[in-house]
């Protein structure tokens, strides 16, 4: 389909609350497969509306395994336990990167492209993007989260 420009902080869209999805019509179909794309172009594992300038709670989140791509719309997260810190950047913050702790298992509920109501549970690395985009959605930059900063020279020793 289309490749969005991906919006970089400050742009004033990555801190605002988003608005509900309230349409579930073509536009919406169009705009998941462009932001999917995007995503995928720019090398993420997730990306939020707000990161191509749109103000709607929609995500989409593809960490590469067998869970597929996950599309997030109006996402709450209902229930989380335990705890994780690992790395993160951002596609909207080019070459920061930083650990941030988040809960290891968490449970969602969201909308599908159709509107209908999904619930399911994600753990480890997927409920860390999955947390990463829905904060996004409510204008909560990993930026916030940060315990220490990671240079792209240290990060490379973390690859290894």
């Amino acid at each position: 389909m289309a490749i969005l420009p991906i919006v970089m902080h400050p742009d004033a869209i990555l801190e605002k609350e988003c608005e509900k999805v309230t349409d579930f019509d073509k536009k919406l179909k169009k705009l998941l497969v462009n932001m999917y794309d995007t995503m995928i172009e720019a090398d993420g594992v997730g990306l939020a509306a707000p990161q191509v300038g749109i103000d709607l709670q929609v995500a989409v989140v593809d960490i590469g395994d067998e869970s597929g791509t996950i599309e997030l719309i109006n996402p709450e997260i209902i229930e989380s336990e335990g705890s994780q810190t690992d790395i993160e950047g951002c596609l909207s913050f080019p070459g920061l990167y930083g650990e941030v702790t988040r809960p290891y298992s968490i449970r969602v509920r969201t909308q599908d492209r159709k509107g209908r109501t999904v619930e399911f549970q994600a753990q480890d690395f997927l409920a860390r993007a999955i947390q990463h985009e829905i904060d996004h959605l409510h204008g909560i930059l990993f930026t916030t989260k940060v315990e220490k900063y990671i240079t792209e020279e240290e990060l490379e020793g973390y690859e290894a």
